[in-house]
């Protein structure tokens, strides 16, 4: 029998309860005990960054991450950057604009990303961009249209 643990979660905004093992990822349980497909499972092991998100605002690797580790703290996916019903973020308009993805598997996590970096204050250069967000790999290459798209969210943004 396998040890089960119950957690309460904020994902997006909305408390879930799951009973899941303690060793399930975040990423685990967005896709598979809550439907939250947007987040990506990529490498699974942190090096492709297809599943971030933001824990109370910060970026961070869902694959790496366990669910009961984020338990009473704000989890944002893709599917939560704007209401349901309401405008596109920012970041999302700008990658739409810039054509900024071209398969779009790694595009969730590129926004997530994306959205952090501006936020803090990285997107001062395309040098400075290109830094923040190597982290997130984009096996089609779409690289110059993700920076375009950046810069322009951040000139909204600010």
């Amino acid at each position: 029998m396998t040890n089960q643990t119950t957690i309460n979660l904020e994902i997006n905004g909305q408390a879930h309860t799951l009973v899941v093992e303690p060793r399930v990822t975040l990423l685990d349980a967005l896709r598979d005990h809550l439907e939250l497909t947007g987040t990506k499972k990529g490498c699974d092991q942190g090096q492709c960054g297809a599943c971030t998100v933001h824990v109370d605002g910060e970026r961070v690797l869902s694959c790496l991450t366990l669910a009961v580790q984020v338990e009473g703290r704000a989890v944002t996916t893709i599917e939560g950057l704007s209401d349901p019903g309401a405008e596109l973020h920012p970041v999302q308009s700008a990658f739409l604009e810039h054509d900024a993805f071209q398969c779009g598997y790694c595009t969730p996590g590129q926004i997530m990303s994306a959205v952090s970096c501006i936020r803090e204050g990285h997107a001062g250069s395309d040098d400075e961009i290109r830094e923040y967000m190597s982290g997130n790999l984009c096996r089609c290459g779409a690289y110059p249209h993700i920076v375009e798209a950046v810069r322009e969210a951040a000139k909204v943004m600010s």
